[in-house]
C-alpha cells in the first residue's frame, strides 16, 4: 500500500515513467515507529524528509517552561521534515514523533539530492511541497495574529478533517495555542449553542 499512496501522491504533481518510479522506490527506506517514538529530536540533523503511509506523526517545539508547540500533524499521504535542519544539515529545532503506531518511507537526504540529478522533475515536485507549505505556514501564522480561538479550531478542522476525531484534545489545543482546558470549554459551549 505504501508504495502506491507515495506514487500517487507524486502523480498529483509530476508524471514519472516506469524506471523513474522504480528508481525512486528503490531508495526509500521503510520504518514502522511506535506511538511516543521519535524520528528526530531537537538537535539531531535531519536524515531527510518522511512520507507517511499509516499512523499520524506530530512536529513539535518545547518552550523553557516546558509548553508544546505543536507545528504540524501529518496523517497518511503527507510528508514530514525539519525543513532548517534538512536544507542547512544543521541540528534541527524540532521534534518529530509518531502520535499512533506508524509507518513511514524515508527519503535519505544523499539520496534526495541524487534524486534532483538523476530526474530534474523532482526538484519541481518538492518545490510545489514546499511551496505549499509555506503558504499553510503563512496562513497559520496570519491566523494566529488575527483570529480568535474559534476561527482557529474551525481553521485546523479544514486543513486536517480525517484527525478531528482522532487526536487528543491535549494536542489540539497545542496547535491552535490554547490551554486544553480552554478548548474543553469552547467545544463545550459551541455544542451546547
Amino acid at each position: 500500500m505504501g508504495k502506491e499512496l507515495i506514487l500517487e501522491s507524486i502523480a498529483n504533481h509530476i508524471n514519472l515513467g516506469k524506471e523513474e518510479q522504480d528508481f525512486f522506490l528503490s531508495v526509500l527506506k521503510n520504518k514502522k515507529v511506535k506511538k511516543k517514538q521519535f524520528l528526530s529530536q531537537e538537535g539531531d540533523i535531519s536524515k531527510g524528509p518522511v512520507f507517511v503511509i499509516n499512523g499520524i506523526l506530530r512536529s513539535y517545539t518545547v518552550d523553557k517552561n516546558g509548553f508544546e508547540h505543536i507545528l504540524q500533524f501529518a496523517p497518511p499521504g503527507w510528508w514530514m521534515a525539519d525543513m532548517y535542519s534538512m536544507v542547512t544539515q544543521k541540528p534541527g529545532q524540532l521534534s518529530i514523533d509518531a502520535i499512533d503506531d506508524s509507518e513511514v518511507l524515508v527519503l535519505p537526504k544523499p539520496e534526495l539530492d541524487k534524486l534532483y540529478l538523476s530526474i530534474p522533475s523532482f526538484e519541481r515536485f518538492f518545490r510545489i511541497l514546499a511551496e505549499n507549505s509555506l503558504i499553510a505556514y503563512q496562513q497559520r501564522i496570519i491566523g494566529n495574529l488575527s483570529q480568535t480561538a474559534k476561527e482557529r479550531y474551525n481553521s485546523f478542522c479544514r486543513s486536517y478533517p480525517s484527525l478531528i476525531e482522532c487526536l487528543p484534545q491535549k494536542q489540539v489545543a497545542s496547535y491552535i495555542g490554547v490551554t486544553p482546558e480552554f478548548l474543553s470549554k469552547m467545544l463545550k459551549n459551541k455544542n451546547s449553542s
